[in-house]
């Protein structure tokens, strides 16, 4: 999936069905763009040089990009988001976009087409044939049923004291959510990418801090959903904050299944940068942040390494799509951090 709004469509694997749309991908495609703020007397359309980076990355339609920014000044006073929600959702065609209220930027996410079952089924097939069951595909239903998950998991989010978009107003088939970080904001994945291209040092740094706000989110008993780089937001203040919450990984995992798969998530979003850059450092971040997790966290991470090392003799070529290029750097990475002779956090139960 491109970060930036470059308008590429996701690159598909052909190698094989579950990696086409990979181990790690459960809901249907979408694109993510930063988007400029349309302001009273500004033009409609800002050019590169005047698009304001923003703490928040909105999904988009497959084809569409997100809508410009709305003027609210003449619109309902800040406190009354319910009513600007049920004014503004009929009116926006596109299924996220930003809103300016009274100074106060917001952001529309309405209800989409509800999403088919069978390719759920499907991947939760493969995951029990290679014996993965920490990544069992979680169904993102689409629809009013994922604006309710939405909201309710940033709620409970919030309410563990984690840094997420506050739920401001809610009907049925939308929700109007803050914007999360504001100036000085940046998309992890945008950090990682900058920090790559200044060598390995910088590089580790700022995966460390992906690690450590990953950490802290299961040192409150809670879990992420989809826990990829381009969703955590590095806000002003160095506090790493998260948004999309579309799908519960706790209606189909246990907490510890949950948790496994945010590290495993978060590794396969960033494995190809890592690898290229300081695999054996990275190592040593991985295991130290791990050291802190439940036993039986890092036990099922080390059980899935095992059972991932095949993957890493997938095809280099990169023909063979950007997913599969994704899942061998991470099988790569897990089967140098998981050898027998470099596995301390692997424990046995009689």
């Amino acid at each position: 999936m491109q970060y930036g709004g470059r308008g590429r469509r996701p690159r598909r694997t052909a190698f094989l069905p579950f990696l086409s749309v990979s181990f790690f991908r459960t809901a249907p495609p979408t694109e993510f763009m930063k988007v400029p703020l349309r302001r009273s007397g500004a033009a409609s359309h800002a050019g590169p040089a005047s698009t304001r980076r923003t703490g928040l990355v909105a999904p988009t339609q497959a084809r569409g990009v997100v809508a410009p920014a709305t003027d609210a000044a003449n619109l309902p006073a800040p406190a009354d988001y319910s009513a600007f929600l049920h004014t503004q959702l009929p009116q926006q065609g596109l299924l996220v976009a930003p809103h300016r209220l009274n100074g106060e930027r917001v952001w529309l996410k309405k209800a989409g087409p509800r999403h088919g079952m069978a390719r759920y089924r499907l991947l939760g097939l493969l995951a029990g044939l290679f014996r993965l069951d920490v990544l069992r595909p979680v169904p993102n239903p689409g629809g009013e049923a994922a604006v309710a998950i939405e909201a309710r998991r940033l709620r409970q989010l919030a309410d563990a004291g984690l840094r997420v978009p506050q739920v401001l107003a809610e009907q049925a088939d939308g929700i109007l959510i803050s914007d999360l970080g504001g100036a000085g904001a940046q998309m992890l994945q945008e950090r990682l990418e900058q920090a790559a291209a200044a060598g390995p040092a910088p590089l580790l740094a700022a995966w460390r801090e992906g690690l450590d706000a990953i950490a802290d989110v299961h040192a409150h008993g809670a879990y992420l959903s989809q826990a990829f780089a381009r969703n955590m937001v590095r806000c002003a203040d160095g506090v790493v904050g998260f948004i999309d919450f579309e799908d519960d990984p706790g209606e189909t995992l246990s907490l510890v299944e949950c948790q496994v798969r945010d590290w495993l998530s978060y590794l396969h979003s960033t494995a190809a940068l890592v690898h290229a850059a300081a695999p054996h450092a990275a190592g040593d971040h991985w295991q130290q942040v791990l050291g802190g997790a439940d036993d039986e966290v890092r036990e099922r991470i080390a059980q899935s390494a095992q059972r991932m090392r095949w993957l890493r003799r997938l095809p280099r070529s990169r023909r063979w799509g950007r997913d599969t290029q994704r899942v061998r750097a991470v099988a790569r990475l897990l089967t140098r951090w998981y050898a027998p002779a470099a596995m301390p956090l692997q424990t046995t139960r009689l």
